[in-house]
């Protein structure tokens, strides 16, 4: 297990440039599966999660260019479709995340896919629930195969079929995976609530490009017009907007002045106002964010005077992968903060840590966390921390940044799965951060 030693307390200065959208990359380049053709996909983050999934398609037969640092060309002409039905496939898919994006698009183009329960972040039940209610309203059979421990999904002989649905949730990889599904089914799909962050917009704009009939994108109303075949392509990422916030934090918790360069700024939403309010300076400067350092941060309140409640909620709400990083962003900030998390019951279970560095917040329930900033007169104390995920593990660094002391962070493969090089980057700014293997 490797760790990170952090040596709190040091100013950050300069510049750093986002790397390109992992929940993007996912969808995307599960994507390539649908067509016989060659896709380049360019700005893609050489990250856990990502370079597993493509290890996956290589296993399936997949040809796999690396054409230069984050570009990639994938041809899935011939595809081993015995092998997606064995036992060993099956149990990597069950171990990442990701692979919940290949379902569709192999049930659409080969008629069966097996689906295991797959793994990723440890932060309470994650439905599938929309994914496979959405295929079956395509026409997909489902049934549970013992022997192989996963859920058989079958299309029927003639091939899947358009429909209207109406989804129960607006789900991000849900509605990917319908999508991608719909793009070959016969007639046309019509998908009411519809997730429509920027990475369901940028998968529909790639397959437009493979030759798809999707209208309505950017809105929570797609029609999907079935199509024979889809082809070749090509394909950039955004830059993550996660990483994006998760950068802001680090400047404002450390008290720093940084630039975020090329982070697409229109594609951001709500995030920059989320941050401004909690006082946190934010200035556009073209398609770049300057972030002042600042001595202290006055968190708002509403207009009536109450407490401030920052809460995740579908786009273009806020992403909820950003709470872990608001949160503990507040800890330094002037004023109280309602932080809750309405998707993910076990996500906010790591502020025992943050309690344990010295940080004030009252844990109401597995939902909902009220935050009583320090405003940087009470700095946190070091401490060793286990990352349960991802975001988690953001977080944790931002605080151990901030701390008086050394802190120490296990389990930093979490954090490996959704930044690439952090340690290498943050550094490059004057942060003092070392990777123990």
């Amino acid at each position: 297990m490797s760790s990170f030693v952090i040596e709190g307390g040091h100013k950050l200065s300069g510049s750093i440039t986002p790397q390109g959208a992992k929940n993007e990359a996912l969808q995307v380049i599960s994507a390539i599966l649908l067509t016989p053709g060659e896709v380049a996909i360019d700005n893609v983050p050489e990250i856990l999660d990502v370079m597993n999934l493509i290890s996956l398609l290589e296993g399936m037969g997949v040809k796999v260019k690396h054409l230069a640092k984050g570009k990639f060309s994938f041809k899935a002409d011939e595809i081993d479709i015995n092998y997606v039905h064995t036992k060993e496939f099956i149990k990597k898919c069950a171990s990442l995340r990701g692979s919940m994006m290949v379902v569709g698009p192999l049930l659409a183009r080969f008629g069966e896919v097996f689906l295991a329960k797959p793994g990723g972040d440890k932060i309470g039940r994650r439905r599938v629930d929309t994914h496979i209610m959405g295929l079956m309203n395509l026409g997909a059979s489902y049934e549970y195969d013992a022997e192989k421990k996963a859920f058989r999904l079958t299309a029927p002989e003639s091939g899947l079929r358009g429909v209207y649905m109406l989804l129960d949730e607006a789900s991000v990889t849900g509605t990917a995976n319908i999508v991608m599904a719909a793009t070959l089914a016969k007639g046309t799909t019509t998908i009411y609530n519809a997730a429509c962050e920027p990475y369901v917009q940028q998968l529909c704009r790639l397959l437009v490009n493979m030759g798809a009939k999707i209208s309505g994108i950017g809105s929570n109303l797609l029609i999907i017009e079935g199509v024979e075949t889809l082809g070749s392509a090509s394909h950039r990422l955004l830059p993550d907007m996660i990483e994006v916030g998760s950068f802001i934090g680090m400047a404002a918790i450390t008290q720093s002045e940084i630039t975020i360069k090329d982070v697409a700024y229109k594609e951001l939403g709500i995030i920059p106002e989320i941050f401004r309010r909690l006082g946190v300076r934010i200035e556009q400067r073209g398609d770049d964010i300057f972030v002042p350092a600042q001595e202290s941060y006055e968190i708002e309140s509403f207009l009536d005077g109450s407490i401030m409640t920052i809460a995740d909620a579908p786009w273009p709400g806020l992403t909820p992968d950003l709470l872990s990083v608001i949160l503990v962003v507040a800890t330094q900030c002037k004023g109280s903060v309602l932080i809750h998390q309405k998707m993910f019951e076990s996500r906010l279970f790591f502020v025992d840590h943050l309690i344990d560095m010295g940080a004030q917040i009252i844990l109401c329930d597995p939902h909902r966390a009220v935050v009583i900033g320090h405003d940087h007169r009470l700095r946190l104390r070091a401490g060793k921390m286990l990352s349960p995920d991802i975001r988690a593990g953001i977080a944790m660094l931002l605080a151990a940044m901030s701390a008086k002391g050394t802190s120490t962070i296990d389990n930093i493969q979490q954090i490996d799965r959704g930044y690439e090089n952090i340690e290498g980057r943050l550094n490059a700014l004057g942060a003092h951060i070392t990777r123990i293997d």
